[in-house]
């Protein structure tokens, strides 16, 4: 069973007594936790030689997510340097009492020495700060409800990072020629992120679409009927469609892959760019980029794996009356994001000089959301979050055959864009539906990456001073 590790500090000074009664303390703590994952009481530590084992056994068990640590009483902060240098899960510095008041009529010096977390993890806070170790710091009595509900989004964060460290992409072709944004370093992005990002051949999966059966094309067809809307009569488009998805799948499958790219500047023997096979593939967990993002197709997959509504989105133009973007793409909008049932439609596509592919055509539903863009500066990662209100189209657009979606940036349109401009945001995004700041952050603090917020308080120039200063400490870093 998954679960994460709960460490507590003391020192023997105290004696058998106290150290007993903290032991007893701590087990109540970390069963009175109501979190996602069960949190489960290792051990109080008193040495240096029990946090180096106690850290040790965290790095090697599987089932160990993370480590969360509390100073009970007084824990000297150098029995813990060697230990936390060699931490290799993630780390929170939980900041708790066992009792919520003080008893001020009853209260001594033996409840002082049993109850001095303020004095125990001011000394760890120290030494974590000192060690420049990267850890979550979550302050709140550990039976407000508040408190677990913390320590559970922290948890979903190290999902999050976990799903990352673990992802494997694949590239259908290339990158779309001449574009800038969409490239990076591979072999960076898997050292710091864990992705495998490999490419293969599209005639491979041209292969694979041929020799799809006819079991596996009814099962897909009878799927497409259950969950969509048929809007057309070219049933040939459909099966293409449903055809190239089954071989896109069992490709990403047999490469343990979550994610996955392609171009329509590389559709090698292909009849039809992939509109509604991506689409339901993304409806299903998968992620994706078009034009060979396999950035945004692995965050768009990291964003799926803990159950939010996201999906690859792109911006598209712009109504300054109104303050508004929108948002679409060709084909490739994930149907998680529809307000009504999606329709199936094939129309001409003027790109790409193939047939004209079926899509899933719907307006995006309204609510809060942020446009998530994630581009590599050569010599460090920049995450770009930007606070959206995504919002009913204010007009039906009856010649625009896509799944299409608007928002309102924040603070507006012209100052949100001037900021996305002077971070170097990607026109490619991951739309996610109510996801918090401080999970962006948290996420970007696990990674060690630098993160950008552009919100109501944004200001481009601020922005612009704040990033140089950025620049030069992660060049100072190497």
């Amino acid at each position: 069973m998954k679960t994460f590790w709960f460490i507590v500090g003391s020192q023997s000074l105290y004696g058998e007594e106290t150290l007993k009664q903290v032991e007893k303390n701590a087990k109540k703590i970390a069963k009175g936790l109501k979190t996602k994952y069960p949190i489960v009481y290792k051990e109080t530590v008193k040495t240096h030689a029990e946090a180096m084992r106690l850290i040790k056994d965290a790095n090697y068990d599987e089932n160990c997510l993370g480590i969360i640590t509390f100073c009970h009483t007084f824990s000297p902060s150098k029995m813990w340097v060697n230990a936390l240098q060699n931490l290799q899960k993630p780390w929170c510095h939980f900041h708790t009492q066992f009792y919520d008041e003080i008893p001020n009529d009853a209260i001594d010096m033996d409840y002082m020495n049993l109850h001095q977390s303020a004095h125990g993890d001011r000394e760890h806070g120290f030494i974590g700060t000192r060690l420049q170790k990267n850890r979550k710091i979550i302050v709140g009595y550990w039976q407000d409800p508040k408190t677990s509900e913390a320590i559970s989004a922290w948890q979903d964060v190290v999902d999050a990072v976990n799903e990352s460290k673990t992802l494997s992409v694949v590239r259908f072709g290339d990158n779309m020629r001449e574009v800038a944004v969409t490239e990076g370093d591979k072999v960076e992005a898997q050292m710091k992120f864990g992705w495998q990002v490999n490419t293969i051949g599209v005639g491979t999966l041209v292969d694979t679409i041929k020799a799809v059966t006819n079991e596996e094309l009814t099962a897909k067809l009878a799927e497409y009927k259950a969950k969509y809307a048929l809007n057309t009569d070219n049933f040939a488009s459909i099966e293409y469609q449903a055809k190239a998805e089954v071989a896109i799948k069992k490709i990403l499958d047999a490469n343990n892959a979550k994610a996955f790219t392609n171009t329509f500047e590389d559709l090698y023997n292909m009849e039809q760019l992939p509109g509604l096979a991506t689409q339901n593939l993304m409806l299903e967990g998968y992620g994706y980029g078009a034009e060979g993002d396999w950035k945004t197709a692995a965050m768009t997959r990291i964003f799926k794996a803990i159950g939010k509504v996201t999906t690859f989105m792109e911006d598209y133009t712009y109504d300054w009356k109104e303050g508004l973007i929108l948002g679409a793409h060709m084909l490739e909008v994930c149907p998680s994001i529809a307000r009504e049932r999606p329709k199936i439609e094939v129309h001409h596509l003027g790109i790409g000089g193939k047939k004209a592919p079926a899509r899933l055509v719907f307006e995006g539903k309204p609510g809060k959301a942020k446009a998530i863009s994630l581009i590599d500066l050569g010599h460090r990662f920049r995450l770009i979050a930007l606070d959206v209100e995504c919002v009913a189209p204010t007009k039906s657009m009856p010649n625009l055959p896509v799944a299409r979606l608007m928002w309102r940036p924040e603070p507006n349109l012209e100052k949100s864009a001037a900021c996305w401009l002077v971070a170097g945001g990607a026109h490619h995004t991951t739309l996610v539906y109510d996801l918090s700041l401080e999970f962006l952050r948290d996420f970007a603090n696990l990674l060690d990456i630098e993160f950008v917020h552009i919100g109501k308080d944004a200001d481009p120039y601020i922005l612009e001073e704040m990033m140089k200063n950025n620049d030069i400490r992660y060049r100072l870093r190497g």
